[in-house]
């Protein structure tokens, strides 16, 4: 298919004289022999060919067949660190099966599949897709379905995103506590768009105490029996959220925009996790709750262990991920078997509200799954202090997670699970091996996409000082092409922070660096975005990670070199944060790399790549020490720490005999 994609791009540019001057580099013998053809007497296009390749190919085209075609003859030159990864390309490229190069030099290949028409090929397999090769919808088998997504380099689909975006942009929403399916009232407050707080997107009621008092009552009672739902329905429940998630995508990615200030590929990327939640923890319900595991044991007696609900869990979920974390908390607590009061983050109701009445309608029953907005310090306290919530799952600050867990070790009664996943001071190490190019646009990523404002963002580089000079002029480059502004605009790379009084926090710390460190690079900020919460990006070099004393949330990186010799040190130093969420290794030396695993503790490790986007059930993603309890989202190991174990010996002797020994026959093999 390439092969045809390629003669199709050749014959249009060879056609259109006007507009183009074809230049061909080939060293396919069929390839070179259809441009010939294509080409007729025209010289008005060349064809290239690599110094010390192709030569006798050019030369029996032109001699023996009397074609003349214009040559170029090129050769890479520049220094090592430019060469080694283009030669490292062209060793890949000419050492695949399908090369026509790796072909030629096989003594045994038939000269009929050498120079094999490409249409011909494509003739005989009628398009038909590589076995072996999923489509994007079905990467995970017959598991389950991957979420459905949106190819922003097509224009028909950014087309039809635009029109089905466009008519929820200028629509009121509202949210209230839902309290077995109704809707409560109270005093509204408005909830404002980030990027321009004129921007009115909706109201909020946030619950009181006898809406929580309600909801906890409701939530007990309904609590066991929804455990002794069998697992499978539970799980054919929340396939259902994930269908009406992705029906309703385009008004939840709207609402993600406009409420919580997402860019359109962020708010993309939220619609298609929560989905993947929905859909893991279904697979994970049916597998692990669905019926008892038989353990092995003396004849004459049956032991078993089977996972069940806790009772009631509290869900309180963060606004940097206001749609994909909330879902996920509550779709595991839902899958295990729990009740569920979900408390969504103050700045991003609307969005939870939506959400939980589209769970409402895929079957989750109402007196199960309540919604409970409000203060932190009013609704979160109530939630964590009453002894009827068995479980608390969250997402936030590490101070946020201690204060919880204090209150949940003073109660009374029994001692309840918190899983929590806090901040982290995520580091990443480049060393000189490392391919300017690629390590740019992952740090790029890594730190400033959804304006910094991720868990898993890159707040501080570990720098080699011998690429350092040239890494950073490149990186303030690629700073520098960063565009600020409106998150609803295809074009934006950086949207606002989520309010003011983060950008607030954001610039105190700027000023902070302006005095004890170097600044590197800043994203031109645009005219006209004061009515929005926005913070240029910004990279400084600093001294070290130490006088960082808590996580900066936002799109600032901080920049450490290092010498050749001090990488045990650098590990020693992110581990003495006491952090342990991600880190990046950017280092093309497999034993570098090795012994940085062996030696960070931390519980999500990136190489190569840039250090966010955790895909659920592919990258589990959790963390450790000052970042969190554990277990991993989206992991195998997830559900089962909202679920307590029981374990049933029954001695089947007792009621008149083992009925697997009185079945062997002589030879010991069951009878039918």
């Amino acid at each position: 298919m390439t092969d045809v994609s390629y003669l199709a791009c050749a014959r249009t540019m060879i056609d259109d004289q006007r507009s183009f001057y074809p230049q061909f580099a080939t060293h396919n013998a069929h390839t070179l022999a259809a441009i010939a053809i294509l080409g007729g007497r025209r010289s008005d296009f060349e064809c290239q060919r690599l110094h010390g390749m192709g030569e006798m190919l050019y030369d029996a085209l032109g001699h023996e067949h009397d074609v003349e075609l214009t040559c170029r003859v090129y050769a890479p030159v520049g220094s090592h660190e430019d060469l080694l990864p283009y030669l490292v390309r062209r060793l890949l490229e000419n050492g695949a099966n399908t090369s026509f190069v790796n072909q030629l030099a096989d003594p045994n290949a038939p000269i009929e599949e050498l120079v094999a028409d490409p249409t011909d090929t494509m003739r005989t397999t009628m398009g038909q897709r590589h076995a072996q090769i999923p489509l994007p919808r079905n990467l995970f088998g017959e598991v389950r379905l991957n979420s459905q997504g949106v190819d922003l380099s097509d224009s028909e689909a950014l087309v039809a995103l635009g029109k089905d975006m466009a008519a929820d942009v200028d629509r009121i929403w509202t949210s209230a506590p839902l309290v077995d399916g109704k809707t409560g009232s109270g005093n509204a407050r408005a909830v404002t768009n980030p990027s321009d707080r004129n921007d009115v997107v909706g109201t909020a009621i946030d619950a009181d105490e006898a809406s929580v008092e309600l909801a906890l009552t409701l939530a007990a009672e309904a609590g066991h029996a929804w455990d002794r739902t069998p697992a499978t329905e539970r799980a054919d429940i929340l396939d259902r959220v994930a269908d009406l998630f992705e029906e309703q995508s385009t008004t939840l990615m709207t609402l993600a925009v406009r409420e919580a200030g997402k860019t359109i590929s962020d708010a993309i990327a939220e619609v298609r996790e929560a989905v993947d939640f929905c859909r893991y923890y279904a697979v994970r319900a049916r597998l692990d709750f669905a019926a008892p595991e038989e353990l092995a044991g003396p004849t004459g007696e049956r032991n078993a262990i089977s996972l069940h609900g806790r009772g009631t869990f509290a869900c309180i979920s963060p606004w940097n991920f206001t749609l994909a974390i909330f879902t996920g908390q509550v779709a595991a607590a839902l899958a295990a078997g729990n009740a569920v009061l979900a408390k969504p983050a103050e700045q991003t109701p609307l969005i939870a509200h939506f959400a939980v009445t589209l769970m409402h309608q895929a079957g989750v029953p109402t007196n199960v799954l309540h919604l409970l907005p409000g203060a932190g310090e009013v609704v979160g306290a109530a939630l964590v202090d009453d002894a009827r919530v068995a479980g608390v799952v969250m997402t936030g600050s590490t101070e946020t997670a201690r204060r919880i867990n204090q209150s949940l070790a003073s109660r009374a009664g029994p001692i309840v699970p918190l899983i929590a996943e806090t901040g982290g001071q995520n580091a990443m190490s480049a060393d000189s091996s490392v391919h300017p190019e690629q390590l740019v646009g992952d740090i790029v990523r890594s730190a400033f996409t959804s304006a910094g404002q991720r868990c898993s963002a890159l707040r501080v580089l570990f720098l080699q000082e011998e690429i350092s000079d040239r890494v950073v002029k490149m990186l303030r480059g690629a700073m520098a092409e960063l565009r600020v502004g409106d998150p609803s605009l295809l074009n934006t790379d950086i949207g606002p922070v989520i309010d003011n009084d983060a950008r607030d926090g954001l610039i105190a710390h700027a000023e902070r660096m302006q005095r004890d460190a170097e600044l590197l690079a800043e994203t031109p900020m645009p005219e006209g975005l004061d009515a929005g919460a926005f913070f240029a990006p910004r990279a400084y070099a600093i001294p070290g990670i130490e006088i960082l004393e808590r996580e900066v949330f936002g799109p600032i990186l901080h920049i450490v070199r290092f010498g050749a010799g001090e990488l045990d040190t650098v590990i020693d130093k992110i581990n003495a944060t006491g952090y342990g969420l991600t880190l990046g290794i950017h280092s093309r030396i497999d034993e570098t790399a090795k012994h940085i695993r062996a030696r960070a503790r931390v519980d999500n490790i990136y190489v190569n790549r840039n250090m966010i986007g955790a895909v659920v059930g592919v990258q589990p993603f959790g963390g450790e020490g000052l970042s969190g309890t554990g277990p991993k989202a989206g992991g195998p190991s997830y559900l089962k720490r909202f679920a307590t174990e029981r374990t049933v010996s029954d001695n089947i002797a007792a009621v008149g005999g083992n009925p697997v020994l009185l079945s062997l026959d002589e030879e010991g093999q069951a009878e039918a």
